[in-house]
């Protein structure tokens, strides 16, 4: 009778072939829709990144103005959010913070009821991108007890959420 030696977890086996990244660790190189990682730093923005990701290619300057006007009219956070911000122990980590937070911010998804293909790959992607660069900011400036900028979108409690 042989005994078959188990490789070490996953190592050397293919699990998918992504269309949008391409690593190749051994050459150091990391480039996602064909763009070395590198170039994208230093030359484009987190916007325009998150562009190429989700749509193959580049905005041009239409584009991401566009994309962009989108992302701002999505950061809005429910000012209750922002009271359970407050109330975290200073113990919690930020990561610990932003996991319970993205998920509390289901609660004031007003279109939570609607599943159709537009509501989960556009609508909830574009505002769980904005919301969530949001709960980062919001959240770092309780933690240094900076205070939270007029700026910073907040939104009144909605009736029925």
């Amino acid at each position: 009778m042989s005994t078959a030696v188990a490789g070490k977890g996953l190592e050397g086996i293919v699990a998918a072939t992504p269309a949008f990244c391409w690593i190749d660790g051994d050459a150091g190189v990391l480039a996602y829709r064909g763009i070395d990682i590198h170039e994208l730093a230093v030359n484009s923005t987190f916007e325009e990144t998150t562009y190429l990701l989700w749509n193959g290619i580049l905005p041009n300057q239409l584009e991401l103005r566009e994309f962009q006007a989108q992302l701002a009219l999505a950061r809005s956070i429910d000012q209750r959010i922002v009271d359970m911000l407050r109330a975290f122990p200073t113990s919690a980590t930020p990561m610990e913070v932003l996991r319970t937070a993205v998920s509390a911010l289901s609660f004031y998804d007003a279109d939570e009821k609607d599943n159709s293909h537009d509501a989960n790959v556009r609508q909830r992607a574009i505002t769980s991108r904005a919301q969530i660069a949001m709960l980062v900011a919001i959240y770092d400036r309780i933690r240094k007890r900076q205070g939270l900028s007029p700026t910073l979108a907040f939104h009144a409690p909605t009736a029925g959420c």
